[in-house]
């Protein structure tokens, strides 16, 4: 899969939801992770965190949304439950994206939402659990970004391996000149 992604909460403040987060982001294979304006303790998120995803890839925490640098051409795309956002099986991921979830009993602010490049919601009946959100978000991302096989038509799966095994030309030799 091409691209990179990162995945971030802002204005978080229970840090076994930011640890569950990161844990999955690192699973996802999430470029980095990171909080805005957040109010946590970083050592009870790391309970949560079993893989140690701060080992494995850099989780930034921003103050302030002026604190925040994203890398160049990196869209950001909140992720958030109003009426004109768009639905997360109809969006198409940009090649590299940062998404932003809200709080745990808020939304995003206005002027983050302002920042977003896109603004994508899942297609719920009611808000779910941020690091959940968090997951259906990567997971969509992964799913959607070609890096499986289509789903076959009838219920179950492939009963075989449909991909075909990757084919390189043979080995080249170099003769060392005299």
């Amino acid at each position: 899969m091409k691209g990179y992604f990162g995945i971030g909460v802002e204005g978080i403040s229970k840090p076994m939801n930011l640890g569950a987060l990161t844990r999955t982001a690192h699973a996802f294979g999430a470029s980095f992770a990171f909080t805005l304006a957040a109010a946590f303790d970083r050592t009870e998120a790391n309970r949560a965190d079993t893989s140690d995803a701060s080992e494995s890839m850099p989780v930034y925490d921003w103050a302030t949304l002026d604190d925040m640098r994203l890398p160049v051409g990196c869209a950001l795309v909140g992720v958030e439950l109003t009426p004109d956002a768009v639905e997360l099986p109809s969006f198409r991921h940009p090649r590299a994206a940062a998404y932003i979830l809200g709080p745990e009993r808020g939304s995003l602010s206005p002027a983050t939402t302002a920042r977003c490049r896109f603004v994508v919601k899942i297609p719920t009946r009611f808000c779910i659990n941020v690091s959940l959100a968090g997951a259906l978000v990567m997971y969509d991302r992964v799913l959607s970004m070609g890096s499986h096989e289509a789903r076959p038509i009838l219920p179950g799966g492939p009963k075989q391996a449909t991909r075909r095994p990757h084919v390189s030309g043979g080995p080249v030799l170099r003769r060392k000149k005299d």
